[in-house]
């Protein structure tokens, strides 16, 4: 009976490890476009995301014209004169440009040695830091592992090696699992 038991609980267990991440995945996919949708009441299920991608993408049109840039650019720098506003805009901008902008800022993995046993991998942001008197220095970002957060450290440019041969992506889930995915 005890051994019945046990299998019992390693097939659940493995079916557990099987439908978690999928059915986490498929809801936050669903809460996001539900939000979406919602943004624009509109009744037909779907066409308020269409709408809203559709409108993201004809900004991001505008914003690529030469004549619609300085309204943009404008529109910033009456953003930037607002104390709190201009906190908050400055760092999702500069966040999401770190991701998908012209200055990709995870695009250069490392690993920092921190003493002769101990290492840890993180991504190069500032690679000269001669603005403000560090020349020696560069600013490595370090992701927390399951978390969304993390720490910038400025690191002597000695003890950071680049990591080769492994895409950023590949490394940035390898730190934010807690280096349980593979490096491949």
């Amino acid at each position: 009976m005890t051994f019945t038991y046990r299998r019992v609980i390693s097939y659940f267990l493995r079916g557990l490890l099987f439908l978690t991440p999928l059915a986490v995945t498929g809801y936050v996919i669903y809460a996001i476009f539900v939000f979406l949708d919602g943004l624009i009441p509109v009744p037909i299920p779907g066409i308020g995301v269409l709408m809203v991608l559709a409108l993201i993408t004809f900004v991001g049109y505008l914003a690529s014209l030469f004549f619609a840039k300085s309204a943009f650019e404008w529109f910033e720098r009456g953003v930037f004169k607002i104390p709190l506003v201009n906190l908050i805009y400055t760092s999702i901008k500069d966040l999401m440009g770190a991701f998908v902008g012209d200055k990709k800022k995870f695009s250069s993995p490392v690993i920092v040695q921190i003493n002769e046993t101990l290492s840890r991998p993180g991504f190069i942001t500032q690679d000269d830091l001669s603005g403000i008197g560090e020349p020696n220095l560069v600013a490595v970002y370090f992701p927390h592992s399951y978390n969304v957060s993390g720490n910038v450290y400025l690191v002597s440019k000695e003890k950071v090696r680049p990591l080769t041969g492994i895409k950023s992506s590949d490394v940035m889930k390898f730190m934010v699992s807690g280096g349980v995915s593979d490096l491949n």
